[in-house]
């Protein structure tokens, strides 16, 4: 070997060595924001009024270790409101079969999460030398904590209760399914900003879907039981399971007689000649539920500890 290729190795090797490497940080934050539910209660189809009839509220914690200048894993908990209501439909033909179901609900969701993070712009070498605006993308799993809730009718005291132990749909009574799980998952993915603030602290603003495995935070699923004597001896569970003929709208007490005259006029007179809402027949559409979560976070930047040379 020459000594032009020597010299040209022996400076590849020092500008290696004096290249600096990444040190790892942590930083914690705080957040809130708002949340969207999207299911049977709030179709697709009906964008606008899903995105923003019924918004609600979220609070979240999270802890974040910087393992590269790209990537991240953050562990977070979050308490998150949803709500739907087929009265929001009211006035509105196209959805007639979702205002005759007459169902509503509010679920407060407990999530503990795991996310990877890639940031689009890479940091700098350490927890100080990060860029002014870091986009990132993120995706991970959730453990889903649930318990959807719904007013009585006016007879049964206008209260909140637990939907889960009432067997909505037939559930835990014979030749019906066991009852839904009141622990599910999710697969959280979506967006986000970071903006450097102060020397340790971060502002970041992000939004993300978390796509659910249960079809049950609004406690509509799959059917109505054949035969309303299932719930012989409950009149309550029999009440919350089939609402299509109630004349007022529990959650907000809206009065639904014009609807209800209005549509069995339309469609046949009679509540039994209209399909959809009787017992035995669809009550959901079969998807799994999801919602959309949105926060401004408030990070602080964890300081690392300063290495000091060894002594020699």
């Amino acid at each position: 070997m020459g000594y032009s290729d020597a010299q040209l190795r022996l400076s590849k090797n020092y500008a290696r060595a004096r290249k600096p490497q990444f040190e790892p940080y942590s930083s914690v934050a705080f957040g809130i924001g708002t949340s969207t539910y999207f299911g049977e209660l709030a179709p697709l189809k009906d964008p606008i009024n899903t995105v923003f009839g019924m918004m609600r509220w979220n609070i979240t914690g999270n802890y974040t270790r910087h393992f590269t200048p790209r990537f991240s894993g953050r562990a977070a908990l979050t308490l998150a409101r949803i709500s739907g209501d087929d009265y929001k439909f009211n006035g509105r033909p196209q959805f007639d079969n979702n205002f005759l179901r007459n169902a509503h609900f509010r679920n407060d969701l407990k999530e503990l999460s795991v996310t990877a993070i890639y940031n689009i712009i890479p940091e700098g070498r350490n927890a100080f030398d990060r860029p002014a605006i870091v986009p990132y993308v993120f995706g991970g799993l959730a453990i889903l904590a649930h318990n959807p809730k719904a007013r009585t009718p006016e007879e049964f005291g206008n209260e909140w209760v637990k939907l889960q132990p009432l067997g909505t749909e037939g559930q835990g009574r014979p030749g019906y399914a066991k009852p839904y799980s009141l622990v599910s998952g999710a697969i959280p993915i979506g967006l986000g900003f970071r903006f450097r603030y102060k020397r340790n602290w971060d502002i970041s603003a992000e939004a993300g879907f978390r796509f659910s495995f249960t079809d049950y935070l609004d406690d509509v699923g799959g059917y109505y039981p054949a035969n309303p004597d299932v719930f012989a001896g409950d009149a309550l569970a029999q009440a919350m399971s089939n609402r299509s003929l109630e004349p007022v709208a529990a959650r907000k007490g809206g009065d639904r007689t014009a609807g209800l005259q209005r549509i069995f006029t339309e469609q046949g007179g009679s509540p039994d000649n209209i399909p959809g809402n009787n017992w035995g027949e669809g009550r959901g559409g079969g998807n799994k539920d999801y919602y959309f979560l949105t926060a401004i976070h408030l990070n602080y930047i964890i300081t690392p500890k300063i290495k000091c040379p060894p002594l020699r």
